[in-house]
């Protein structure tokens, strides 16, 4: 028998069991009708169960609530969300921020590394002892005295570079005018007062990386000035995406941390200062949420990066329909990280080292409505509005009542 065929001959049979049950009640003349309807209750739930027999969008309240038993969902966590929850929540996001997150200071002068290019050029007062041969200064810039261009060179990997009669001088973690110290006093008792000056030609290590949804991939060099993100951001050319979203990714280190980058221009204290080796990546990424039950759509909705809270988020989805839902029983469903919460009993962990959690609000209580603006949706979260208990009643009321008429219409003897 084919699965079309079976379903239409169970649905027949229970519509078959359901009219001899009212052609008995008929008959008889002896039930009441608060017995008749036991009777019928009987049936059903002999037969499926209301809410199998009828259909629902899903679990009712006390479903979700017997997950708590269920041996395979040991370690899932069930939080009755409250005032003190959504504080902790939302100020566990706002913890996850850029200042507070990385060192937020620039450094004092820029310092070279190896793999930088330099430029040193010496100055000697006349009588010049130990560049005599130069070309006079009055012809070069200027000065009064003898002065000598040496070619440019690259820092080495041991961090030094090489000056004439000065030998190997180190230079890595120093700013260009400690090595002009460096070289004077190397030189000092050989050439007659010495001055020097040491231009980087081509900074090779203090610099950051700026990739993604940007108008070019670039590399960007820092100065002493202490370039912030935006800076980097505007010298790639800009975010291609609209900014609200668009997402900001910084890696420094061992640390990656993302923030949107509308939430970096409205607020100035997380356009951080930028340290050399940053990766700044410009992310499109769409947040989502799924809303399902009894609501006026099941859909998966986006939204924007700076982040919605779940009384946006019931709005967004059309509220919740009034003449289905259960406001007591608005769930949650996520997989939270495994410190944002003191939980009840030792957490199940995925293997991303996620806790799953089922937050419950009870929206029939006008106070969560201040609750709601203050707990923060998160990306892929699944929310699910119950039926309400009276919904399943209803259906049987209705199929009730179509059944009799049915039978008063088809079986004449029936008064």
């Amino acid at each position: 028998m084919s699965k079309s065929v079976e379903t239409h001959y169970l649905h027949w049979t229970k519509l078959t069991k359901f009219i001899m049950t009212i052609r008995l009640f008929v008959v008889s003349k002896r039930l009441n009708s608060l017995l008749f309807l036991f009777v019928i209750v009987g049936i059903l739930n002999g037969c499926a169960g209301f809410s199998t027999f009828f259909g629902s969008s899903g679990s009712n309240n006390g479903q979700v609530q017997d997950m708590r038993k269920d041996p395979r969902l040991k370690g899932v966590q069930f939080v009755n969300v409250d005032g003190e929850i959504a504080n902790r929540l939302l100020s566990k996001r706002k913890q996850n921020v850029f200042p507070e997150s990385f060192v937020n200071t620039a450094k004092s002068g820029y310092v070279l590394g190896a793999g930088d290019v330099v430029s040193v050029t010496l100055w000697e007062a006349p009588p010049a002892m130990l560049f005599a041969t130069t070309v006079s200064g009055a012809a070069n810039n200027g000065f009064a005295g003898q002065t000598t261009t040496f070619p440019e060179q690259m820092i080495s990997g041991e961090g030094k570079i090489n000056i004439p009669f000065a030998g190997t001088i180190s230079v890595v973690g120093k700013t260009p005018q400690q090595v002009e110290t460096s070289i004077v006093n190397a030189l000092k008792d050989k050439a007659n007062q010495p001055q020097v000056l040491v231009k980087v030609v081509a900074n090779n290590t203090a610099s950051v990386t700026v990739v993604g949804e940007v108008s070019a991939s670039a590399r960007i060099p820092l100065t002493s000035r202490g370039e912030r993100l935006l800076d980097a951001i505007a010298a790639a050319g800009g975010v291609r995406q609209p900014v609200d979203k668009t997402t900001i990714q910084l890696s420094r280190a061992n640390k990656l941390q993302t923030i949107a980058l509308e939430t970096i221009i409205n607020n100035p204290t997380q356009n951080i200062v930028l340290q050399p080796g940053d990766v700044i990546t410009a992310i499109i990424q769409p947040l989502t949420f799924t809303i399902l039950g009894a609501i006026s759509k099941n859909q998966e909705i986006h939204y924007e990066s700076v982040g919605i809270s779940l009384a946006q988020a019931l709005a967004r989805a059309g509220g919740l329909d009034d003449q289905r839902s259960d406001s007591r029983a608005v769930y949650v469903f996520r997989f939270e990280e495994a410190d944002a919460l003191n939980w009840a009993t030792p957490p199940m962990l995925t293997a991303q080292g996620k806790v799953p959690v089922v937050y419950q609000i009870n929206m029939n209580d006008p106070a969560n409505f201040f609750v709601a603006q203050n707990f923060p949706v998160a990306d892929k979260d699944v929310m699910y509005v119950s039926d309400a208990s009276s919904v399943q009643l209803q259906k049987f009321t209705t199929m009730l009542f179509q059944s009799l008429y049915i039978l008063k219409t088809f079986v004449p003897a029936i008064p």
